[in-house]
C-alpha cells in the first residue's frame, strides 16, 4: 500500500519548518513521492525523511551558510586551512571562500564562479555543478542555469527526490542499511547519530501507536516482540507488553514482507510468526 503523508504528521516531524517549505513540501509530496518512489514502503518514506531532516534543519534551511570566520573554517576545513591567517582572507566572504573550497572540483570550472553558484542547495544539499546536472537529468528541471530552483519551496522536494535517485537510494533503503544511505548522501557518516534521531522521529510520526483500546494482552504482545526481535527487529528495543511507534512499524514491516494484508496482533501474524496458543 502506497504511503503518504499528511500536514500534521510533517508539523509534527518538522517543529521548525518554514511555512512555506511545508506548504510546498505537501503541494508536491502527492506527485513526487509515487513517481520516486518514495512512498513504497516505510523505509523509503523514513529514511528520505531523516535524511531531509538533518541535512535541511527540519525544512529550516535550503542554502548552505558560507558566512564562516577564521578560526570556523579552521575547524571545517582543516587541512585547506592550517592557520587562522591562511583562512582570514576568506573570513565572512561566501562568495570568495566557495570559490576557492569549490571550484576546480565536482564538474565546477576553476575561476568560474561556479564554486558559489554550484553552492549546496535544497533539503538534501546537492553540490558542485556535476551534482546539480545529475539532478537535473532525473528531474527535468534546468538547474544548470537556474541552480537555484533547488531551493524554492515549489521545486525543492522535485530537487531532492532527483537526488536521491541519481545517488540510487532505494535499494539501499529497501536493504535497511541507514549508514551506507549516509554515506552515499554525505560521503562518509558525518551527522549519523542526529541522522538517526531523525529516523526515529520520521518512523514515530508516519507509524502513530494504536489506541489504548485496540492493544493486546501484554503477555502476547511481549511474544510477538521477542520473535519479531529474534527476526532482526531490535530497533523496538525491550518486549514491554506494550504497541509503541516502533512495535507498530515492526509488525507492519513484518505483514507485509510476508504477504499478510494490514492488521495488527492477529491468527495470520501469530502464525508467520510461529507463535502458537
Amino acid at each position: 500500500m502506497a504511503l503518504s503523508i499528511k500536514r500534521a504528521q510533517l508539523v509534527e516531524l518538522y517543529p521548525r519548518g518554514k511555512p512555506g517549505l511545508i506548504d510546498g513540501f505537501l503541494a508536491a509530496a502527492a506527485d513526487v513521492l509515487p513517481r520516486f518512489g518514495l512512498d513504497a514502503n516505510i523505509d523509503r518514506l523514513s529514511y528520505f525523511l531523516a535524511q531531509v531532516g538533518h541535512e535541511s534543519g527540519g525544512l529550516s534551511i535550503t542554502s548552505e551558510n558560507l558566512n564562516y570566520s577564521a578560526k570556523r573554517m579552521t575547524e571545517v576545513w582543516p587541512k585547506r586551512f592550517p592557520t587562522v591567517a591562511d583562512a582570514a582572507p576568506y573570513a565572512n566572504n561566501a562568495e570568495k571562500l566557495a570559490n576557492f573550497v569549490y571550484g576546480g572540483r565536482m564538474g565546477n570550472v576553476p575561476g568560474s564562479g561556479d564554486g558559489f553558484r554550484f553552492r549546496g542547495r535544497g533539503y538534501i544539499q546537492i553540490t558542485g555543478r556535476d551534482g546539480y546536472a545529475n539532478v537535473a537529468a532525473k528531474t527535468g528541471l534546468p538547474l544548470e542555469t537556474q541552480p537555484e530552483l533547488a531551493a524554492e519551496p515549489a521545486t525543492a522536494l522535485l530537487a531532492a527526490a532527483g537526488f536521491w535517485a541519481w545517488k540510487k537510494l532505494n535499494p539501499v533503503c529497501d536493504a535497511q542499511d541507514f549508514v551506507q544511505c549516509t554515506k552515499l548522501i554525505n560521503g562518509g557518516t558525518i551527522g549519523l547519530p542526529d541522522r538517526r534521531a531523525w529516523l526515529d522521529k520520521a518512523r514515530r510520526a508516519l507509524v502513530p501507536p494504536p489506541p489504548k483500546s485496540a492493544q493486546p494482552a501484554a503477555a502476547l504482545v511481549i511474544r510477538v516482540q521477542q520473535e519479531l526481535r529474534n527476526n532482526g527487529f531490535t530497533d523496538i528495543g525491550a518486549a514491554d507488553g506494550l504497541i509503541g511507534p516502533r512495535t507498530k512499524l515492526a509488525i507492519d514491516t513484518w505483514r507485509s514482507r510476508n504477504g499478510l494484508p494490514a492488521g495488527l496482533v492477529d491468527d495470520a501474524l501469530l502464525a508467520s510468526l510461529g507463535i502458537t496458543l
